[in-house]
């Protein structure tokens, strides 16, 4: 089985966008991600999978493939990832993503990006299903409620639920079925809510297995608190850290625990990391356990010449102790010289690497007070760092 997914994540969400303050509910950022990207991970572990199309939404398409172009430089798929730009109707969108599927697939996996709660398991029920003849398989769940058949505010009849399945995604079919049952839709006008409607209408055979009930849809602005569950018993907490360093010293400059080649030396007791201190100092500051002075004091000579990821990664044991949760770092380093714009990317990066954090969870800034103070007379440098978490009640 040569598997290939087509992930649907074009759609508007027009019924959340009061909710969502107007973002697409796929686009909405879960863990540090957009939502889509929950099902990508997901799907992507499925060991026939070979690759995967992305469709996104046609207006801004180039924004939104840039930017999962660029998440996925940090965290891989581990599988192709091509993109294509969504259509007016979501089976337009399905059509435009199987012109990104390569003929050498045998199958083609639909799934929406509405389904953030897919497993694996699900998908290999599917694989495992499939039978030579079979045009597609689908996941149903029984309804446990009475159906009734209306019009016009009127029962007109009660229909058979030992009949009845409520249908999900993802749906499994032949690649060349699905594409001619495409290809029937645009000669014959015709509309559907799902691929398999569509399947169906050629005459090919839809096969049904059970669905997942944790495999939920988003829908409804009542369906978003699924995708942030409160966590118990805890609160948020700020933490502020601050710190500065002299030019002049005998320490080669390093930043975010990266060296910065020609720079100034600083004065300083330890490795003299000005950014490394403040983040230390903010992440004590959440835990309302003092600064780094009071943990790791000039005076002690334990401490003479150690890499400030040192001192970090002992902050962050005492926050793990405590059950601190870091979900947002912003930093600011304040110099005159040297320039830092080269570095940046690279210093916030592996900021976020010491706090096993994604890039996307660290912000970094780099500005000058122009020629004012200490630092603008280059005198030295500083920096300040804000921490948002959470810790046990």
């Amino acid at each position: 089985m040569q598997l290939w997914c087509i992930l649907l994540a074009a759609g508007q969400g027009s019924r959340l966008a009061s909710a969502t303050g107007g973002v697409a509910k796929q686009f909405l950022c879960v863990g540090g991600e957009p939502l889509y990207l929950s099902s990508a991970r997901t799907l992507a572990a499925v060991p026939q999978m070979r690759g995967m199309v992305v469709v996104l939404p046609q207006e801004g398409f180039s924004l939104h493939a840039a930017q999962l172009e660029t998440l996925l430089a940090e965290q891989p798929l581990g599988i192709e990832v091509r993109t294509a730009p969504g259509g007016a109707r979501r089976q337009d969108s399905v059509a435009q993503g199987l012109c990104q599927v390569p003929a050498s697939a045998t199958h083609v996996l639909v799934h929406d990006a509405a389904r953030p709660f897919v497993s694996a398991s699900l998908v290999a029920r599917l694989v495992d299903a499939w039978t030579d003849g079979c045009g597609g398989i689908i996941p149903g769940l029984a309804p446990t409620d009475t159906i009734k058949d209306c019009h016009d505010g009127c029962v007109v009849r009660t229909l058979d639920r030992r009949r009845l399945m409520a249908v999900q995604t993802p749906q499994l079919f032949a690649a060349e079925v699905l594409r001619r049952a495409h290809q029937w839709a645009r000669e014959h006008e015709a509309e559907a809510t799902d691929d398999a409607s569509l399947v169906e209408a050629l005459g090919a055979c839809v096969r049904v297995v059970p669905g997942a009930a944790g495999n939920h849809k988003i829908t409804h602005p009542e369906d978003l608190a699924m995708l942030t569950p409160p966590r118990p018993n805890r609160r948020h907490t700020i933490g502020f850290g601050y710190d500065v360093h002299a030019y002049g010293g005998d320490r080669p400059m390093v930043l975010g625990g990266m060296p910065i080649p020609g720079a100034p030396a600083v004065r300083a007791h330890s490795d003299g990391d000005v950014l490394l201190h403040a983040l230390a100092d903010a992440i004590l500051g959440c835990l309302g356990a003092g600064d780094i002075g009071e943990h790791f004091p000039d005076s002690d000579p334990r401490w003479e010449a150690v890499p400030s990821s040192v001192l970090l990664d002992q902050v962050l044991e005492r926050g793990r102790q405590q059950g601190l949760s870091i979900d947002h770092v912003d930093l600011t380093i304040i110099a005159q010289i040297p320039r830092l714009a080269p570095h940046r990317e690279a210093i916030r990066a592996n900021v976020a690497r010491l706090l096993e954090l994604s890039s996307h969870q660290v912000n970094l800034k780099a500005t000058t007070e122009e020629g004012l103070g200490f630092t603008g007379r280059k005198e030295g440098i500083k920096a300040v760092a804000v921490v948002t978490g959470s810790v046990p009640c």
